[in-house]
């Protein structure tokens, strides 16, 4: 069976065959009363433990290991090195998928020009794999193998609750991730696992992957956490908006003993306006490049307040249908959010967090680095930024890096562009 994969979008194409999406719920059906049971026994459990959890502030964040940022092979390799050494980011991803596992070489010697980066390989499942757990254990050997001198760090399967992505249950990525972690027990100790990798807020599956009888364990929780279906990363679902997702995502993992603690938001985006087909969405769901800026700037400071997260990892570089560069027609063209990120980068790179109010709308995160003091503001509804800057400053940016005249603040409303506020400490 055949996934086919959409250039444009990088991922595969939408299951359009009715009679085949009944096959597929036909053959996952006990499987799926097996979810419904563990969510019945666990939810509750875990959702009175959000509750009561006590919340702390970040302490990973100083290890400069927040900010991540995925790259492909297929985009544009002969440029994409001068553009990291651009951004300054430390963090990488890298896509390695099994149905191309012919040319692992090439994909090897695509990473080895980000030897001096932090590297998260990606291993993309196909049903081939799936199918023949002894052919998937031949290739994880290889990739392991492969990888070996780069890194120790892999996930291990990608939005495993999409069908279209080859897994028909749960069980069935219990038992891909289990030839993994065997071969880390007894041939790979040194390896760094990533799992489950569920995509957007369908934490149902995740109890499935995390409550369980079978012999495995994820080093860190790897999350496709997406809300971009919802508008602005500020929005509700179910009453929780992306720290309070974060937050009930952590106590969950706390009371499993198949998991490490460390939350790895692998993938998140949003697409853009007016650039199918590349937009991995309906245009319904897209937005404009200012707010593709705005968005990642929020997304990132807001999954930082949350104080359980240990990288975030924009989904991608190149894509012009939602990633920071726009490679249409042969020209690299960069969207407004790829100046955001790399001014984002230059600026809270290496400081201390200490944390953030909002105040009817208003989000305010404040940071520290060495004598230097700096807030990041924003407002859902147009306010006096001067009535909210809560340091002496005469130095206040724009999200991409631009000096505001801080003498007319009393002019300049703050929206829900984000500004950076520096200071010195008294």
């Amino acid at each position: 069976m055949k996934f086919p994969w959409d250039e444009y979008s990088d991922q595969p194409h939408v299951i359009r065959d009715r009679d085949l999406k009944k096959q597929l719920y036909k053959k996952a059906r006990w499987d799926s009363v097996k979810l419904v049971l563990t969510n019945l026994a666990i939810f509750p459990v875990a959702y009175a433990y959000y509750k009561l959890m006590p919340l702390s502030v970040n302490e990973v964040f100083e290890k400069k290991y927040f900010f991540g940022l995925s790259i492909n092979l297929d985009k544009n390799p002969d440029k994409t090195k001068a553009l990291i050494d651009d951004l300054q980011v430390d963090n990488l991803l890298i896509r390695m998928p099994l149905h191309d596992i012919e040319n692992l070489d090439q994909y090897v010697s695509f990473a080895e020009r980000f030897c001096d980066r932090n590297l998260l390989i990606n291993i993309l499942q196909d049903r081939r794999h799936i199918e023949d757990l002894a052919l998937t254990r031949q290739a994880l050997t290889r990739i392991f193998k492969g990888f070996a001198h780069l890194t120790q760090r892999f996930q291990i399967g990608n939005a495993i609750n999409r069908k279209k992505w080859a897994f028909f249950s749960m069980g069935e990525y219990l038992q891909f991730y289990q030839v993994a972690f065997e071969l880390k027990k007894i041939h790979f100790p040194q390896l760094t696992l990533l799992g489950s990798s569920v995509i957007d807020f369908e934490y149902y599956f995740t109890f499935r992957t995390l409550f369980n009888g079978y012999k495995i364990h994820f080093d860190e929780c790897s999350s496709l956490l997406y809300v971009d279906r919802r508008g602005a990363p500020e929005n509700t679902q179910m009453g929780l908006d992306l720290p309070n997702k974060l937050r009930l995502l952590y106590a969950i993992l706390r009371l499993s003993r198949k998991t490490g603690n460390d939350i790895v938001i692998t993938e998140t985006n949003w697409p853009i306006t007016q650039t199918a087909p590349y937009a991995p969405t309906s245009e319904d769901d897209c937005v404009s490049l200012e707010d593709h800026a705005n968005f990642l700037v929020r997304y990132y400071l807001l999954a930082l307040s949350s104080g359980v997260v240990k990288q975030v990892y924009w989904h991608q570089l190149i894509a012009p249908g939602y990633g920071l560069i726009d490679n249409r027609g042969g020209k690299l063209i960069k969207y407004p959010a790829y100046y955001s990120f790399k001014f984002m980068l230059s600026v809270l790179q290496g400081t201390d967090y200490k944390g953030m109010q909002e105040r009817e709308g208003v989000y305010q995160l404040s940071f520290v680095k060495g004598k230097q003091t700096i807030e990041v503001l924003w407002s859902l509804s147009p306010i006096s930024l001067q009535s909210v800057i809560s340091i002496k400053s005469n130095a206040v940016f724009s999200k991409e890096g631009n000096k505001i005249n801080y003498a007319k603040a009393d002019d300049i409303m703050l929206k829900g562009s984000p500004v950076y506020v520096l200071g010195e400490l008294e």
